[in-house]
């Protein structure tokens, strides 16, 4: 990675040579589940939110957002919260969106079943689904909820009506769930247009204050996902590398697995072309960075194309080499 030091001619560049080209909007920071790990798309770690001083961005202005972005070149959006699902103009805030940018949406899933079709028939390409157990008394304790027969049926739904693939986001936790990958992999081996990404644990938010050296506990979720993706690499035919963060995607059995390590990975940063916006509208640069976010509210064209370049020249890689 260099720390390239000349003015950059696209606003998306960033002085590192990162070009933007997905982002990634929080649309509510509102939920109906509790996960014990939830880093709240930054937003509680660094004043984004602070109780009733928080306002949600309008439609309006999440449209107008999503314009200029594409105007100026992002080819990918991705909705998500909070739960995304609890909008009640969330349809619209997808038909907003151009039809030559790829749109996503990252759900816990509850609430898909009843909605999937009408998500499909308004635009949306594809759903990443929250599912880090196959075991419906572990999910309560992970989530507060025994919704589990919900998610499973909100996937079946989406599978069902097109927004594919649909990839499913599992967050290791040591002890808890990281016997269960085995299942995972016979899930998804079973079913077309699915692919399981399994996720490092991100220590943000201060999620684990209360458990005894927590350092521990997050090295160990960190070496119990290395040890993971050794052993899929070990198994695999085929192995491919995305543009996003170099993530590694692996073929083994009819399965197809991608594997997530954003902590303490130099590659991870030095690849990263993604821009966060809060739910109270706030441009940010890095989810585990603090202080640099950039206010949107109430600006408009040349004013919000500005901000947006100062929010890309604001990123810096949370993991860098020294130089």
């Amino acid at each position: 990675m260099t720390t390239g030091k000349n003015p950059v001619n696209n606003i998306l560049t960033d002085t590192y040579g990162r070009t933007i080209t997905n982002v990634r909007i929080a649309l509510t920071n509102t939920c109906n589940l509790r996960c014990i790990y939830c880093h709240h798309e930054g937003e509680e770690i660094n004043g984004c939110t602070v109780g009733d001083h928080h306002i949600q961005m309008t439609k309006e202005e999440i449209a107008e957002l999503i314009g200029v972005f594409a105007e100026l070149g992002v080819t990918t959006i991705k909705l998500t919260g909070g739960e995304p699902t609890l909008r009640s103009d969330l349809l619209d805030i997808i038909r907003s969106i151009p039809p030559h940018i790829e749109s996503s949406m990252t759900t816990n899933g509850t609430l898909l079943e009843k909605m999937a079709a009408d998500l499909k028939s308004a635009g949306l390409s594809r759903v990443n689904v929250s599912l880090d157990t196959m075991r419906r008394d572990r999910y309560q304790k992970i989530t507060g909820r025994d919704l589990l027969p919900n998610v499973l049926a909100g996937i079946d739904a989406a599978l069902a009506v097109g927004l594919t693939p649909v990839k499913l986001n599992m967050v290791i936790l040591k002890g808890i769930n990281d016997d269960e990958v085995e299942e995972f992999l016979s899930y998804v081996r079973g079913k077309e247009n699915i692919i399981l990404q399994i996720i490092e644990l991100m220590d943000v938010n201060g999620w684990a204050d209360h458990i005894d050296h927590v350092e521990d506990v997050i090295r160990g979720n960190a070496n119990v996902v290395g040890d993971l993706e050794k052993d899929i690499a070990s198994r695999s035919t085929q192995v491919t590398t995305r543009r996003m963060h170099h993530r590694r995607k692996y073929c083994l059995d009819g399965a197809e697995v991608e594997v997530v390590r954003p902590m303490h990975n130099l590659e991870f940063c030095a690849n990263c072309n993604r821009l966060r916006v809060t739910s109270d509208g706030k441009l940010k640069p890095c989810l585990l960075r603090t202080g640099n976010e950039v206010d949107i509210r109430g600006l408009h064209g040349d004013e919000l194309k500005a901000a947006i370049a100062q929010a890309v020249q604001n990123r810096s890689p949370y993991f860098a080499k020294q130089v």
